[in-house]
């Protein structure tokens, strides 16, 4: 057969960046793209917190590690916009800057989120004087941190049917072409589930109606409804958020 691109859906939507980090996100994020169990990813923040030798001076690398606030002090704020200006470029930076509320239950917003205690230590400037796990966690921390003062991404969301010249068989395609990647040029928040925003992951070719098509393969399919997933560390942390359950001190004791 003959395919080709019958009709073309597109709908534009925009992303907006995560807040910097509090514990429990933190232990999530750790978990997902580091693998980091939580108690882990506390004791590595400790060390980053009580401070690294940089040329022979005690440093203390990013804000206190057990917090569920998510404001940042204006002056860090600052730091960031005149950063994405400096290391992107205006298209990158929204006109005002971005003011997150914590949606924690409990939460008790003494502390700041977690972020740099200065962001123009960039992670390959001070990689050196770090461990590997040292620096993955910085490296984390530090793109979150600069990413929830970034433009929103915009994404085309597109559906495309592909039709055979005889209108015999008929496919459809969903997924999203990044027309522009905003924060995403600099962090993407990580998920519990794969097929979390699965058409939003799944990038699709520039293509216009009238296209022709090629099949090269057809693989029949049957899928059924999954049980839930079982609790991973950084879902479960997440949960005990969700229901008020311990403090962020405790989280990585509780499991």
């Amino acid at each position: 057969k003959t395919f080709s691109v019958a009709s073309l859906q597109k709908k534009q939507v925009k992303r907006h960046p995560a807040a910097p980090f509090t514990t429990s996100t933190l232990q999530q994020e750790a978990a997902r793209k580091l693998y980091f169990p939580a108690r882990k990813t506390m004791v590595v923040a400790q060390g980053l917190y009580q401070g690294v030798a940089i040329n022979g001076e005690l440093t203390g690398l990013i804000t206190y590690m057990r917090t569920d606030g998510v404001q940042m002090a204006a002056e860090s704020i600052s730091a960031c916009r005149n950063l994405i200006i400096s290391d992107f470029d205006t298209r990158y930076l929204p006109p005002t800057p971005r003011v997150y509320k914590t949606k924690a239950k409990n939460a008790q917003e003494a502390h700041e989120a977690i972020r740099p205690t200065n962001i123009l230590r960039r992670p390959k400037d001070i990689s050196s004087y770090l461990t590997d796990e040292q620096n993955k966690l910085y490296t984390l921390i530090w793109g979150r941190t600069i990413a929830s003062q970034m433009e929103a991404a915009i994404l085309d969301q597109v559906s495309i049917n592909i039709n055979s010249d005889d209108d015999q068989f008929s496919f459809r395609a969903t997924g999203s072409i990044v027309s522009f990647d905003g924060f995403r040029r600099i962090y993407k928040e990580g998920s519990d589930q794969e097929d979390d925003n699965a058409d939003e992951n799944r990038l699709l070719p520039q293509m216009k109606n009238g296209d022709l098509v090629t099949l090269s393969d057809a693989v029949p399919t049957q899928h059924f409804t999954q049980p839930l997933p079982r609790y991973s560390e950084a879902s479960l942390v997440k949960k005990l958020e969700e229901l008020g359950i311990g403090r962020p001190s405790t989280y990585h004791t509780t499991l």
